[in-house]
């Protein structure tokens, strides 16, 4: 079975390597450090394990070491941070003008592809998150050339003639460039330029990945194949939203080559996927054929948690079968809800519900409503504790309510 570590290895402490790939962020990944040692130390106490982080004993860009004694065995776990916050920052350098052009052509993509009309069949929320950016910045362009027209006639009443007209102009066009790069300095309240850069990222080889991007993930992917050399018992790769599809052609491309003789244990978590907005696209054949692959594989064990409380992500959306590619015999993806409605108590909920970005990244945090079983989705027992994925999960069903018919228009693969 996937799920079982090595015969020579049982019995001893538990060695994990886990490679975490975020989505679309250009922060630096120490962010998710703290947050792995913050949420941690608050799980380990809400569900009485113990679980200490120290500095990385491997080398790598960026990652940490993590000690647990979970479910009566030690646990030595390494985390490994796999970087493209560089790349994500050199899209986003579009500045005004090229966020606007950009607008038009994403919206194009979505539109003219008749991929946005088979998506809203599927999820609301992630719907609403990509529509959200094209309006914010139409209204925050509306409310600049309204204050400019507003400048422009006052200056004209005050300086009549030509003279007046001229000045009303650079006034006015002063205004306007002036309101737009405050909308653009307080985007960390507003958003509006991060989600676009996001969803242009997709949509600018209208489902392709850029050439910079294929060649990060062909690293990623040599590394991970070098950790499957070393003595381990579980390598997980943890796909987190535009992470996920990023790590489903990593995966298909490392098992078609071919995995090592006793191998440690292969895992892949996918955690508030947006498969489905690249795969809807015209020229997403790669990762449309790659969801097909690793959906068939028996080299792995792929499991799929997303909530309906998290807006941004296509919840219980199977990203093999919407996407119109389930092969004959489909194995992966187990997918299943973290449920946040019941998985946190009603105070935290209420605290949380309408903070979006927030519960994107809750698959990450603690949950203080947890029953306290083996089955139960906790990010740092799937990380931090004994059990392979498919120990842990292997028995739970997916959700009744997951979403598994094809909707998409394009299914070609490469």
């Amino acid at each position: 079975m996937p799920g079982d570590p090595p015969e020579g290895r049982r019995g001893r402490v538990f060695r994990r390597r886990v490679f975490y790939i975020p989505g679309y962020d250009p922060i630096h990944p120490r962010r998710y450090r703290e947050l792995y040692r913050k949420e941690g130390a608050a799980q380990a106490a809400l569900s009485g394990y113990a679980m200490e982080l120290k500095p990385k004993k491997l080398r790598g860009p960026y990652g940490w070491h993590v000690r647990a004694e979970l479910e009566g065995r030690s646990v030595e776990t390494d985390v490994e941070v796999l970087v493209w916050s560089d790349i994500v920052k050199d899209s986003m350098d579009q500045g005004i003008p090229g966020t606007y052009l950009q607008l038009l052509r994403t919206a194009w993509a979505y539109i003219g592809s008749g991929a946005l009309f088979r998506l809203m069949r599927l999820r609301k929320g992630p719907i609403i998150a990509a529509l959200y950016p094209i309006f914010a910045l139409l209204l925050q362009l509306a409310l600049a050339l309204g204050l400019g027209a507003g400048i422009v006639g006052l200056a004209m009443a005050v300086v009549p003639g030509q003279i007046g007209a001229a000045l009303a102009a650079g006034l006015g066009t002063a205004a306007v460039v002036a309101m737009l790069r405050w909308f653009k300095r307080k985007d960390g309240k507003f958003f509006a330029y991060y989600l676009m850069h996001d969803y242009a990222y997709s949509a600018q080889s209208r489902g392709a990945n850029p050439a910079a991007l294929e060649a990060r993930m062909a690293a990623f992917r040599m590394t991970i194949a070098e950790a499957l050399l070393l003595p381990y018992d579980e390598v997980l790769v943890v796909g987190h939203s535009s992470g996920a599809h990023l790590a489903v052609s990593i995966l298909a491309d490392l098992i078609r080559a071919g995995l090592p003789a006793q191998a440690p244990v292969l895992s892949f978590l996918s955690l508030g996927q947006v498969v489905p907005m690249v795969s809807f696209l015209p020229e997403a054949k790669r990762l449309r054929g790659d969801l097909q692959y690793l959906a068939a594989s028996d080299a792995l064990t792929w499991v799929d948690v997303t909530a309906p409380g998290d807006g941004c992500a296509f919840a219980l959306c199977d990203p093999v079968a919407v996407s119109g590619v389930a092969p004959e015999g489909q194995r992966w993806p187990l997918v299943f809800s973290a449920a946040f409605t019941q998985t946190l108590r009603p105070e935290t909920w209420a605290a949380l519900r309408w903070r979006f970005f927030r519960l994107h990244f809750q698959y990450l945090c603690a949950f203080d409503n947890l029953p306290g079983t083996p089955t139960d989705y906790d990010y740092f027992r799937v990380t931090a504790g004994p059990l392979t994925l498919t120990q842990r999960f292997g028995a739970r069903p997916s959700s009744k309510s997951r979403i598994d018919r094809a909707v998409n228009r394009y299914t070609t693969v490469a």
